[in-house]
């Protein structure tokens, strides 16, 4: 559904009006479980080639973003909606010499899975939106309401319609009629998925999982990849990288939120944190503010 970009932004964006002289940085709104929230603001570019096991659905707020994603170089302005799919490189910043505003809203795939599974659609594909920047006046309004109130934290009811409504928009957008995967080794996979949440912070092996869900891991990896969008490894890197961003953002030394979370030491804890994120921690600590 096309509209005409920044209308109907209300008090998050007056279309023209100035971006708020805050200097560059993010804002991170209290966490709901699989959902994260942030506002960015930013002049030049931002973030280097990275890439989440999240969806990535945000609104541009003030100036032109712009982003390289799947072989072109992307702008959206102010009103348009962001969807990056789940392991989908990409970089970030402003497109001109102004000022960057948006706010994005991070979502585990396994909520749309759970989404997707309760609408009648078990085993469906993930829906895939090619193209990632829209002029939908619909979904900005979904979006709004979960990115209007970053200091309060999210309510249970309000997710479950978010949710639904995320799932229809995405389906939308996708193009073409949500393809079943064929058998999926359901119970399984989410058994591994909870199981590397609980986790995260402990060593855990191949083995692990095959005596958690019965299945090789090949096979694991498969079905796991097919319901998720990313695999077994890469999402417990990414909950290491949550809890590491958290204590970052609490201001704990550097090497000592790599020896918490798993990483052998402070200089491997940057590697994959610049890949999932594209800052390092220590840019990371500065933008939040620690």
């Amino acid at each position: 559904m096309a509209s005409v970009p920044g209308a109907g932004l209300g008090r998050l964006c007056e279309p023209g009006a100035p971006a708020p002289d805050q200097g560059d940085g993010i804002t991170a709104a209290p966490a709901f479980p699989g959902i994260e929230r942030i506002e960015a603001r930013f002049h030049g570019d931002a973030f280097s080639p990275h890439r989440h096991d999240t969806y990535g659905l945000g609104v541009t707020l003030h100036g032109v973003q712009t982003f390289h994603y799947r072989g072109q170089r992307r702008y959206s302005q102010p009103g348009n909606v962001i969807i990056l799919h789940p392991d989908e490189e990409h970089d970030g910043g402003a497109g001109t010499d102004e000022a960057l505003r948006y706010r994005m809203l991070y979502l585990e795939p396994a909520l749309l899975r759970r989404c997707l599974d309760a609408d009648g659609q078990p085993g469906a594909a993930l829906p895939f939106v090619g193209q990632p920047v829209l002029a939908d006046a619909e979904l900005r309004q979904v979006l709004l309401p979960a990115l209007s109130s970053l200091d309060e934290g999210l309510e249970d009811l309000a997710v479950d319609d978010l949710l639904v409504r995320l799932a229809r928009g995405l389906a939308r957008h996708a193009g073409a009629k949500t393809k079943p995967l064929g058998l999926l080794a359901q119970r399984q996979a989410h058994r591994a998925r909870d199981y590397l949440e609980a986790n995260a912070l402990a060593p855990v092996r191949s083995e692990d999982l095959e005596a958690v869900t019965g299945l090789d891991r090949y096979s694991l990896a498969r079905h796991f990849r097919a319901l998720f969008a990313t695999s077994p490894h890469r999402f417990l890197v990414m909950r290491r990288l949550q809890h590491a961003r958290r204590m970052i953002t609490e201001g704990e030394p550097l090497a000592e939120v790599a020896a918490a979370t798993g990483f052998a030491d402070q200089s491997h804890l940057n590697r994959h944190f610049k890949k999932a994120f594209g800052v390092t921690p220590g840019r990371w600590a500065g933008l939040v503010g620690a």
